[in-house]
């Protein structure tokens, strides 16, 4: 099951947004001793109920409504009225005389000696189970609808053990034959279903289902009171339900393997069914929404980016079955028929989650975020009757359009659709390493250059500096004038730039292009700030976060190279760390944590290899 329990059918949470208290019915992988088998003398005669109740509708609107009619076609009347149709075949004849000396027994003969012999082995058994079957048996022989089935099919089975040429003896006989024959399975058809009997019931329509509960596999349906009602109100993927195709939402549920279920608390449901196994016949009267048309739904891939609990959300409409992931998860969104809260399964959980989970819609997650925002922390305002003031105005002004920008639902971080997307062999996607000052991230930049110059390189830069005696152009830098400079920065060409000693610098998307076509891996170390532009390019980049270990630890680790950081500085590097986890891990791909430099450089040694031998996740935009 999903989050802490292995229900199959768990409560859903009562909260303020919602309007039905609702429950998952069904608990999964528990015997129990309310389940009884469908053929069981109880089973029968509640389903025998209903069958009275539509037999006695049928008499009212009159006797054998679904019996063959021979006047219902010219050609069965024709055959009626003169049975002898066709040409003897002499072939035949002395056969079909032996065969027609067989004494054939009258059907009502025959039924009244099988009763006579079904109430001596009634008698004649000690098991009070078995004789109750027994009864269930002698009771349908003796049903009027019965005898006249059992009759023609008596009438039937002597015609067709006559011995009949290979081909019909007259042009008309096969088309009566396949005329009488789609007659009589439209009667049967009407009357009985396999799995789903349509009937009527007390002036209302009702349907029989039936489902097959396994120990390991859970029904996957809610159900809320509506008023003394116990009505279906969400069917989840990947349960019984669900792939029977024969529950939907707002179907009523008036039994369930006999026993009545409609003034029911939607508590005494759950428990009723927890001890349930093997077959469930529900007995339902359908909803009256038009059930939209089967199809197949895409999975949509997704990656969070924020951290949900549902056991703190009060919104949500079953907490048990509320999907928890964390802020860089993959969700794999399987349906999205209610807009508010979508049906997932996190990434590798697939074969540990038997029901999808219930997660929060991207549209209902992004108005709750910005409510968030909107809405002013009362706990900040200042105490006292200073509300305003002569500056008030502005300050009104200014809170309406924040309100407004933040309204924007689309700048809302909640997830992002992604795909997978496996690197070509002479195309590698450049790897980014960020962190604070002190993190580490030069240094393993630098160790991976030296180890393998062949397959690492870095980009070249330019600068609008003259360039110095051993510097070459387009080595060391590109050497351009500071209107070209500025020019290329307007166009958006730089990935990140800045000024150092009224000289200007910058990374160029054409510069880490040059590296991505050269077939090496291009290492880049940026500032988060310059993330944005980087992954608004097509080089597909891949971002590693380098982050510093604690404050104590960042010391020892300095202090082997020779430096020595005051307290605060220490501090500062591990709140800078935490400053671009908050507003930039949206932009990570993976992070490593710098705590002991030859294993964090295994490590990323480990990462870029993966990225050779393993699709990855990337935005879906990329790929357009």
């Amino acid at each position: 099951m999903i989050a802490s329990r292995t229900n199959g059918y768990v409560q859903e949470a009562s909260a303020p947004a919602v309007s039905h208290r609702e429950r998952a019915v069904d608990c999964p992988g528990q015997e129990g001793s309310l389940n009884k088998s469908p053929h069981c003398s109880s089973h029968m005669e509640r389903i025998q109920h209903y069958q009275e109740e539509l037999r006695k509708r049928r008499e009212e609107e009159g006797k054998g409504r679904h019996d063959i009619d021979p006047n219902a076609s010219l050609r069965l009347k024709k055959l009626s009225q003169n049975p002898k149709i066709g040409i003897d075949n002499p072939t035949f004849e002395g056969k079909e005389k032996a065969t027609n000396k067989v004494t054939c027994l009258d059907p009502v003969v025959e039924l009244e000696e099988l009763l006579q012999v079904l109430k001596w082995v009634q008698h004649s058994l000690s098991d009070s189970q078995s004789q109750q079957d027994v009864e269930a048996v002698t009771q349908l022989l003796a049903k009027e609808e019965f005898r006249n089935a059992y009759t023609i099919y008596s009438v039937l089975s002597q015609q067709t053990n006559r011995i009949s040429p290979t081909s019909p003896l007259t042009v008309q006989a096969q088309d009566l034959c396949q005329e009488a024959l789609m007659q009589a399975h439209d009667s049967v058809a009407v009357q009985e279903i396999a799995e789903e009997s349509v009937t009527q019931y007390l002036g209302e329509t009702v349907k029989l289902v039936r489902l097959q509960k396994a120990r390991d596999t859970p029904l996957g349906a809610t159900v809320r009171n509506d008023m003394d009602n116990v009505v279906v109100s969400r069917v989840v993927k990947g349960g019984a339900a669900e792939r029977s195709g024969l529950l939907s939402e707002g179907d009523e549920i008036l039994e369930i393997n006999g026993i009545p279920i409609r003034g029911k608390h939607i508590n005494e449901v759950h428990d009723l069914l927890q001890e349930m196994q093997g077959t469930l016949t529900f007995l339902l009267i359908p909803s009256s929404h038009n059930k939209p048309a089967p199809h197949r739904q895409t999975v949509l891939h997704v990656r969070s980016y924020f951290d949900y609990d549902p056991s703190d959300d009060p919104f949500v409409p079953c907490r048990e079955l509320g999907l928890s992931f964390q802020k860089g998860d993959i969700l794999h969104v399987i349906s999205q028929d209610d807009p508010n809260w979508w049906q997932a399964y996190r990434d590798g959980d697939e074969d540990n989650q038997p029901l999808a989970g219930l997660i929060p819609g991207k549209s209902f997650q992004q108005q709750r975020e910005s409510l968030k925002k909107t809405t002013p922390d009362k706990s900040r305002e200042p105490q006292g009757k200073i509300w305003c003031s002569k500056k008030s105005k502005k300050l009104r002004r200014r809170n309406t359009s924040t309100l407004t920008r933040n309204t924007d639902y689309d700048d809302v971080l909640t997830y992002e659709e992604m795909s997978l997307y496996h690197q070509p062999a002479n195309r590698k996607r450049p790897v980014a390493l960020v962190g604070p000052a002190n993190s580490g991230h030069d240094e393993l930049r630098r160790r991976l250059l030296s180890l393998e110059p062949d397959k690492f390189a870095v980009a070249v830069p330019h600068t609008t500096r003259s360039p110095r005696i051993h510097e070459r152009n387009g080595r060391e830098y590109h050497f351009v004038s500071r209107s070209s400079f500025e020019a290329d920065l307007a166009a958006g060409k730089f990935i990140e730039s800045g000024e150092y000693e009224k000289n200007l610098y910058g990374t160029s998307t054409d510069s880490v292009r040059h590296v991505v076509n050269s077939g090496r891996i291009c290492l880049l170390c940026l500032h988060t700030r310059s993330l944005r532009v980087l992954r608004s390019s097509n080089l597909k980049p891949y971002v590693v976060f380098i982050a510093p270990p604690s404050q104590e630890r960042l010391r020892t680790l300095l202090a082997t190279e020779g430096k020595t950081l005051k307290p605060e500085e220490l501090k500062e590097v591990t709140e800078k760390a935490r400053e671009m986890e908050l507003n930039y891990s949206h932009f990570f791909d993976v992070t490593v944590v710098n705590f002991d430099p030859d294993q964090a450089f295994q490590e990323l040694l480990r990462l870029v290899d993966k990225l050779d031998t393993e699709p990855q996740w990337v935005p879906s935009s990329w790929l357009c």
